[in-house]
């Protein structure tokens, strides 16, 4: 007789090769399973009994930034771990455009306080673009000493096209840095064509997380790349690709969140949600639940993930029902998580990386037309909108249209002291009287602010420079919340309850200042500075148009 840590028994445990639940009992030992079936050699010291409740194996984020979460990794793993998140994927290419490679370190230190399994891809893209100010850049040369920390397992989004299609000299080097290692590198398609897909597929980069439409999904199949199916905060993607999964070629998908507030998790879910929202949009839950682990470890060459067979890793998940996603116990590296299971202690990040010399006069914006190039809010989704509208001047400045809801936005650079800006407009806010800042603007993670006033503006950018980074409400006379993020201007310092908190007190001053939105203001803004996105962004260097790759006017000629 021998014996084992644990014995897992009588539950219906998915098969993720067959495809079905199957009863079974699951014989773990020193954080991997041994056996699987009947093996009455095996005596456990300790027994779950899992009678009619279902056997899964822990669920994996395909791809994930923490930093957008707003807590650290080891205050993330307290909220992901009891949800039956066992493992994610994760690009801190956040931090890294802004303290480049001692950033990726400090979360690859953090990560390993928590039993989530944290794994690293290597950021691909800092910057993110050429022509805009972040706060570090990382080469070929700098990422190659980080492919020695045993966490890492890849390369991170590419969302460079040109520097791909041009077969830039250190792009190349990247690439071959991953490939050589025998690692995976993941891709960042947005507004890709299926030849520009094949093309990235054909220099290694096999996945994808940025298709919106089932045209773009079907685009991905066809170029043989891998499907992240997202669902985050603002990213609201899976209603509208979903319908692209069969049962024939659901082996090529798998589920991430990307970018998700931790409001967002507490109130709906990680993975956990996907899988859920799968279900209701048709997926037979078996097929949903494999997508949630071994399909996502097989994208990430991730050997001995997301299989409840033997010799896996013992990450498993016990549910009571299949479409509610109802987690009852997880079991991480054998071990079965309790609260207990968490003790971490802060690693202090005291760099302060918010810097900037604004003025109110700064704020204004001249025109000579009023016919200008606005950029619209689409909702729940990081695109946007590209419209010529009729604005109102006055002494020859904008002037805020309350009335069509077209307010000024400013981009301005945090890093260096450059005192490069960018002014545009924008429609979507539903502002009525006020402002709102955040140090958290992807990808270079300048100041970014959208309000009424230049007075207003001007006092949430003081606020987030003041708290060292974070998000501001001001209305036209006094701040109403402030949330501090001090960790690179990304991140709270504090607990996930004291980070939600103030998150929640900055929603609910958003509502005092507008009309309210049906979406996420806050990370919905952070994503008007991404101009690898589609279609109008703003840079500290200006307005920023996707379909020409170049800076316009904000009049319009």
């Amino acid at each position: 007789m021998q014996t084992i840590d644990l014995l897992v028994q009588n539950g219906k445990v998915l098969n993720v090769f067959t495809n079905s639940f199957e009863v079974n009992d699951i014989f773990i030992n020193n954080g991997k399973i041994i056996a699987v079936g009947n093996h009455p050699e095996l005596e456990a010291k300790e027994i779950i009994d899992a009678n009619d409740q279902f056997v899964v194996p822990g669920f994996i984020d395909s791809h994930v930034h923490i930093e957008s979460s707003l807590v650290t990794p080891s205050e993330l793993g307290k909220v992901l771990v009891p949800m039956g998140v066992t493992s994610i994927v994760v690009d801190p290419h956040e931090i890294a455009n802004v303290s480049g490679a001692d950033g990726i370190k400090y979360m690859i230190e953090d990560a390993k306080q928590t039993p989530l399994e944290v794994l690293v891809m290597l950021p691909s893209s800092v910057p993110a673009t050429s022509f805009e100010h972040n706060g570090a850049t990382l080469t070929a040369k700098d990422l190659h000493p980080l492919y020695n920390e045993e966490s890492v397992i890849g390369l991170a989004e590419v969302m460079d096209y040109p520097a791909v299609h041009n077969k830039d000299n250190d792009m190349m080097a990247k690439l071959k840095d991953a490939l050589d290692h025998g690692y995976q590198i993941d891709g960042h398609g947005a507004g890709l064509s299926l030849d520009q897909l094949k093309e990235y597929r054909e220099n290694g980069i096999t996945t994808d997380h940025e298709s919106v439409s089932l045209e773009q999904m079907n685009d991905r199949l066809a170029a043989n790349m891998n499907v992240f199916l997202r669902e985050g905060t603002v990213e609201r993607d899976l209603q509208n690709t979903i319908q692209a999964v069969t049962e024939d070629n659901s082996d090529r998908f798998s589920f991430c969140t990307d970018d998700k507030f931790i409001t967002t998790i507490i109130r709906e879910g990680s993975i956990n949600f996907n899988i859920k929202l799968a279900i209701q949009y048709g997926l037979k839950p078996e097929t949903a639940y494999k997508m949630a682990s071994y399909n996502a470890a097989v994208a990430h060459k991730l050997d001995k993930l997301g299989a409840i067979k033997e010799d896996y890793q013992a990450d498993l998940v016990i549910v009571d029902h299949l479409d509610q996603v109802d987690v009852k116990t997880v079991i991480k590296n054998g071990e079965v998580m309790t609260e207990d299971s968490f003790n971490t202690t802060p690693i202090e990040f005291d760099e302060n990386c918010v810097h900037q010399n604004l003025s109110v006069e700064d704020l204004k914006l001249p025109l000579n037309s009023n016919k200008c190039h606005v950029m619209g809010v689409i909702a729940n989704h990081i695109e946007t909108t590209h419209s010529i509208q009729e604005v109102p001047i006055e002494d020859g400045y904008f002037k805020t249209d309350l009335e069509n809801d077209v307010l000024l936005m400013v981009d301005a650079e945090r890093h260096h002291q450059l005192g490069t800006y960018g002014l545009a407009l924008v429609h979507g806010f539903n502002i009525k009287n006020g402002a709102i800042a955040t140090t958290v603007a992807h990808d270079s993670h300048n100041i970014v602010a959208v309000g009424t006033t230049k007075e207003a503006i001007y006092r949430a950018i003081q606020e987030v420079t003041a708290t060292k980074g974070g998000i501001a409400v001001v209305n036209e006379e006094k701040t109403l919340a402030t949330m501090p993020l001090p960790v690179a201007g990304l991140m709270s310092d504090k607990s996930w309850q004291a980070a939600s908190h103030e998150l929640e007190a900055i929603e609910a001053a958003f509502k005092e200042i507008s009309d309210g939105v049906d979406f996420d203001p806050f990370i919905t803004l952070s994503f008007l500075t991404l101009p690898v996105i589609p279609t109008l962004k703003l840079t500290d260097q200006g307005l920023y148009d996707f379909d020409q790759q170049k800076t316009i006017s904000v009049e319009a000629e």
